[in-house]
């Protein structure tokens, strides 16, 4: 079970940024679908935004073109 002192939950956005580009001209990526060019949305339990980023970017590497938007903490 989560200590809930020490994580939080983050609302992370990012998105394809090489998608992105291709859709603009109306192309498609070879290998990602089209919908990552838009602003997709996850939850993470994390320490600290830092380490909501890191998960992210091990999920969604920059090397393949993903982009964090925006990282902000979930209150209730």
């Amino acid at each position: 079970m989560l200590n809930p002192s020490l994580s939080h939950v983050y609302l992370v956005k990012f998105y394809n940024k090489a998608v992105r580009a291709l859709v603009k001209e109306n192309q498609s990526h070879s290998f990602f679908e089209d919908h990552w060019a838009d602003v997709h949305t996850q939850d993470v339990v994390a320490a600290t935004e830092d380490e909501a980023r890191s998960k992210i970017a091990k999920r969604f590497p920059p090397e393949d073109g993903f982009v964090i938007e925006n990282v902000v903490t979930v209150t209730h």
